[in-house]
């Protein structure tokens, strides 16, 4: 914490000494961004720009979470395809289920969601195809409606 500003000298002075000072310590070496451009310093900002940045840079979701599962469920399926075997192709699909299931029995509020779970076996298989690996013949991949309520 600062002293207080000492009666008689002005606040331009005092924080002018404040700030050398803080420079003479190494307050402000090594800090993020130091000696990198400003990005968007140009750029017309409304009151919110340092909202949406920090959400950007600490990747916070804006989305409700009706609809932030159908993105979830659409990357899913692409690192199902990104996959090295089987068995992590089965956890990516198992996660994404845990999930639909968890949003699809909680969300209280934002639009409802209608996202039914993956049917694991018939994604693997479409995995399995796309490897050129033996599958049961079986339909392309798709996703099942949710269980009615």
């Amino acid at each position: 914490m600062t002293e207080r500003k000492p009666t008689g000298v002005s606040w331009e002075s005092w924080i002018e000494r404040q700030i050398r000072q803080a420079q003479e310590r190494g307050d402000f070496d090594g800090l993020p961004g130091a000696g990198r451009p400003i990005d968007d310093l140009h750029a017309p900002r409304d009151e919110n720009w340092w909202i949406r940045k920090k959400l950007e840079r600490e990747r916070i979701a804006t989305l409700p979470p009706a609809l932030a599962i159908r993105h979830e469920r659409d990357e899913a399926m692409q690192r199902v395809t990104e996959a090295r075997s089987e068995a992590q192709a089965r956890d990516i699909l198992e996660a994404l289920n845990a999930r639909i299931r968890r949003v699809n029995s909680t969300v209280t509020f934002g639009p409802s969601t209608s996202i039914g779970v993956v049917d694991v076996e018939t994604v693997l298989q479409a995995w399995r195809r796309g490897r050129g690996q033996p599958s049961d013949a079986a339909p392309e991949a798709r996703i099942s409606p949710p269980a009615p309520r």
